[in-house]
């Protein structure tokens, strides 16, 4: 192998040194700046990204925000509607209570007045049969016709005393 011959030594280690010395200039002018560009831009887009993200970060917490305050202001007239709504509804039940309540006095009364209407046409016509049943007993009985008035009057005490 020629590369292990002493002879050889000494023009490899030349062509060595004038290789790396044109490799490193190149490297040194050419591709390290490139490279050293091409990092820079990579940071500056990284922290153009950050700050997009930290803007962007705070818009959504400012929309949240504003998003919270509106569900609180919609609850809050949500509940304001409920509440007016049910005092309305109560209203009306009231009144609709009071008017049947209302109703059904009037109904009452006009029953009660019936009743008692139908009460004293009964006690007159039980008073009528009454008298005629009386003024028959007697007439059965003794074989006397008694006198009309006089049953009258005395069915009539007999039921004032009665009731």
């Amino acid at each position: 192998m020629p590369q292990l011959e002493t002879q050889f030594f000494l023009p490899q280690i030349v062509w060595l040194i004038i290789t790396f010395g044109i490799l490193y200039v190149v490297m040194a002018r050419v591709a390290l700046p490139r490279i050293a560009e091409v990092l820079r831009a990579r940071q500056q887009r990284i922290s153009n990204d950050l700050d997009e993200a930290e803007r962007l970060k705070r818009e959504t917490e400012e929309v949240i925000q504003a998003y919270e305050k509106a569900l609180a202001e919609a609850r809050s007239q949500a509940q304001a509607l409920a509440t007016e709504t049910r005092a309305k509804a109560n209203a009306e039940a009231t009144a609709k209570r009071e008017e049947l309540e209302s109703r059904l006095a009037a109904e009452q009364e006009e029953a009660e007045k019936r009743i008692a209407e139908a009460r004293a046409s009964a006690m007159a016509q039980v008073t009528t049969v009454a008298q005629e049943a009386v003024g028959e007993i007697v007439s059965r009985l003794a074989g006397l016709s008694p006198d009309r008035e006089r049953v009258a009057s005395t069915v009539e005490d007999v039921a004032r005393k009665g009731s």
